[in-house]
């Protein structure tokens, strides 16, 4: 679909065309940022209170929910689109999961009565987005491992004709992209500072951490999870409609790794977070 580069950042984006329901794009990206720390950028993409500095499709944000033992947080968000879409409303968990230096972040919609549904703006209630953030060899051949990669899923269900989305995302896409690469500049910037940081940065960096041990128990698990797969399941990404929002346990796929969620009371219960991109990897080739 689209591969850019700069002197210190690559881009590689894949788009899927979804064939569960509701139908819609499944997004998939691949970026290379040079001189990066894989917490840098953790703390970057979590970062709601600097995004609108770089993001001003972000017009209002605030922490609804947060746990403080592991990070996880509830959000909400009101976001402005271009002239073929209205402002689009979201409430979205947020969690992070650890092992070694690479960091799985899982952002999905989440119920929150609290806030109730309105006419306007139109809630997005099938949302999934994540990030696979991981130190990678710098392309300047020195063997170091001073760049950072993070693989990125998305999907959503907006509302709007598929047609529309994919005209919007070919168009729009390096525009994003070059926008989120001055931002987390700036942002790499900032933080060389003595400027506090943010409260979603903070719980940022309080993840949950997994064992080797417990990665590779996890690998089995997910390499049964694949023959079954094979022999009739699915991967599932709107669940929730079908069962009514009762607690309900699928398979999401997030850049390259595939993580079981629990969604339990709006919260995440556990996650199998595990390294199976062999099939997109295929893909991609």
């Amino acid at each position: 679909m689209m591969e850019r580069s700069t002197s210190n950042m690559t881009y590689q984006a894949w788009r899927h065309e979804s064939e569960i329901d509701p139908p819609g794009l499944l997004l998939q990206s691949r970026t290379v940022f040079e001189d990066a720390t894989p917490e840098l950028v953790r703390d970057f993409f979590w970062d709601d209170e600097f995004r609108p500095k770089w993001d001003p499709m972000l017009a209002y944000f605030k922490i609804l929910h947060e746990c403080p033992e592991n990070g996880f947080m509830i959000v909400h968000w009101i976001k402005k689109f271009p002239f073929f879409c209205s402002d689009r409303e979201y409430i979205i968990g947020k969690r992070i999961w650890e092992s070694g230096r690479a960091y799985y972040c899982v952002t999905k919609s989440v119920p929150y009565p609290d806030v109730p549904k309105r006419d306007k703006p139109r809630r997005v209630e099938v949302y999934f987005s994540s990030w696979v953030i991981r130190p990678v060899e710098s392309q300047k051949g020195d063997g170091q491992l001073s760049a950072c990669e993070v693989t990125l899923t998305h999907y959503e269900d907006m509302g709007i004709p598929k047609d529309v989305a994919r005209l919007g995302v070919r168009h729009g896409m390096w525009g994003t992209v070059k926008k989120l690469h001055a931002g987390f500049r700036a942002y790499q910037n900032m933080r060389k500072s003595e400027v506090p940081i943010s409260r979603c940065a903070m719980l940022a960096q309080i993840s949950t951490k997994m064992s080797s041990e417990e990665y590779s128990q996890r690998e089995h698990q997910v390499a049964s999870s694949r023959e079954e797969q094979r022999r009739g399941g699915e991967v599932s990404f709107a669940g929730e409609r079908r069962n009514g929002g009762s607690v309900d346990w699928k398979w999401v796929v997030i850049g390259g790794t595939v993580a079981l969620v629990s969604l339990h009371m709006g919260l995440f219960g556990k996650a199998v977070l595990l390294g199976v991109g062999q099939r997109v990897g295929r893909q991609r080739r």
